[in-house]
């Protein structure tokens, strides 16, 4: 074998020699990162609350409320009764209630998603759905997405253990109504347009009901 093959074959070696050991150094990023999983033998983080303070930074709570306010202690306390809960993971179910019990509105139909509204919401849901009705008017209705989903407000009630949570959204979407006659009497089948809404969902923490309801719309 001639010298400068011989070279390049030991060159190759240890090229890949060292990215063998970058990547036992750093790991490797695809882009997305599977989710850690938690060491079972190391003890389960607790959530004190010392005058409404957590003892200790919670990121899951920082990120969406100021630290050491109102919010962020309310929070905090929920997770003192309730361990589980994430206000990262529970936006997001947030936003897909949000869409979906908003799409159902316009549909003129909320019988499946029923369970998540409280009696005085889906009454109110209900009343609206009838009165188009009454006056022949369907409602066509397209959801294009979600572009702001954040964390207003959030309250807890130690003695009830009854924790609420107010989201704000502002959602994209293409909605038009049209008379018995098929004209369109407000909105545009062919524009999209925002929808702002603040919804408060409320939940008796540590219950076996793991579903949060719809109380508030604004």
């Amino acid at each position: 074998m001639s010298n400068p093959m011989l070279q390049l074959l030991v060159l190759a070696a240890i090229a890949v020699f060292l990215i063998l050991r970058l990547r036992g150094v750093l790991g490797t990023r695809d882009g997305f990162e599977a989710p850690r999983v938690p060491d079972e033998t190391s003890p389960p983080r607790r959530f004190d609350v010392v005058e409404g303070t957590p003892d200790h930074f919670d990121n899951d709570i920082d990120d969406h409320a100021e630290p050491g306010s109102a919010n962020a202690r309310a929070l905090a306390a929920m997770k003192q009764v309730e361990p589980d809960f994430a206000v990262g993971p529970f936006l997001s179910g947030g936003k897909a209630a949000y869409e979906m019990i908003l799409m159902a509105f316009e549909r003129g139909d909320i019988s499946e998603v029923r369970a998540f509204l409280a009696p005085p919401v889906a009454a109110a849901f209900e009343s609206v759905i009838a009165d188009r009705k009454a006056r022949g008017l369907t409602t066509e209705a397209q959801y294009l997405g979600t572009r702001e989903t954040a964390l207003t407000a959030a309250e807890f009630n130690p003695a009830t253990r009854q924790a609420e949570i107010s989201i704000r959204f502002v959602g994209e979407m293409i909605v038009a109504t049209r008379d018995a006659q098929g004209n369109v009497v407000d909105g545009d089948p062919k524009a999209a347009r925002k929808q702002r809404d603040t919804w408060t969902f409320a939940r008796q923490m540590g219950s076996q009901d793991p579903n949060w309801q719809l109380v508030a719309t604004a």
